[in-house]
Order: C-alpha cells, then structure tokens, then sequence
C-alpha cells in the first residue's frame, strides 16, 4: 500500500514556475514507476510525465517536453515535477501515481507508463493555475 500527497500547486503568471512535489508512504518506493497526470476542467485526464524506478529513465507528454521536469528523491521517498515556462493551457489538477507492476516487455512498459489505467495508487491533486 502506497499512500501519495501532492504539494506545490499554485497561482502563477504566465511564464512563471512552479515545483510540485509527491510524497509517498512506504519503504518500498523505489519499487515503483512514477507518473504526473493532469485534469483541466471539462477534459479527461491526461498524462503529463513518468520516471523509471532509479530515476535513470524520463518520459513526457510531448506538450510539455522541454518546459516540465520530472525527478525522484529514493531516500526521501519524493518525486518532483519542475514546471517552467508555464501557459495557461498548463491550468490544470496535477495528480501523481505509482505503478508497482513489474514488465518483461520494454515495449508493453513504455506504452502502459503513459496509461492511466496501469497506475495502482494515485494521490489526491494539487491545482496549478495559471493566468495570462
């Protein structure tokens, strides 16, 4: 069981920054693949960024390569997303996820990390807003 608390979510202005952070439960948080996920009103959830179980691999939603970065900190059992160069398109829930599956198909894994469904535990959200 993983427990997942989101903080850093705010107001800021177009252009701006901001650093969200996750803080997981658990002394097994490096055994999980991490991912952000964003909700903008009236609009289905979608995926922003993942990184693998030692951090040494990065995926990104391709709106937000380059502007968004994703990181963990294994011995703090906290992964973070930097979100630089903000728009307001970016207004949105930002909701982090665990998924503790293990995949023997690089392939399978690579799609499954940007699904949704494949995550087992998700956080409650924190808002990003972000004004023109």
């Amino acid at each position: 069981q993983v427990q997942l608390v989101e903080s850093g979510g705010g107001l800021v202005q177009a252009g701006g920054s901001l650093r969200l952070s996750c803080a997981a439960s658990g002394r097994t948080f490096s055994s999980y693949t991490m991912g952000w996920f964003r909700q903008a009103p009236g609009k289905e959830r979608e995926f922003v960024a993942a990184i693998s179980r030692r951090g040494d691999s990065t995926y990104y939603a391709d709106s937000v390569k380059g502007r968004f970065t994703i990181s963990r900190d294994n011995a703090k059992n906290t992964v973070f997303l930097q979100t630089n160069s903000l728009k307001p398109e970016d207004t949105a829930v930002y909701t982090c996820a665990a998924d503790g599956k293990l995949y023997t198909s690089t392939s399978y894994y690579l799609t499954s990390l940007r699904n949704e469904r494949k995550y087992d535990y998700w956080g409650q959200g924190t808002q990003v807003t972000v004004s023109s």
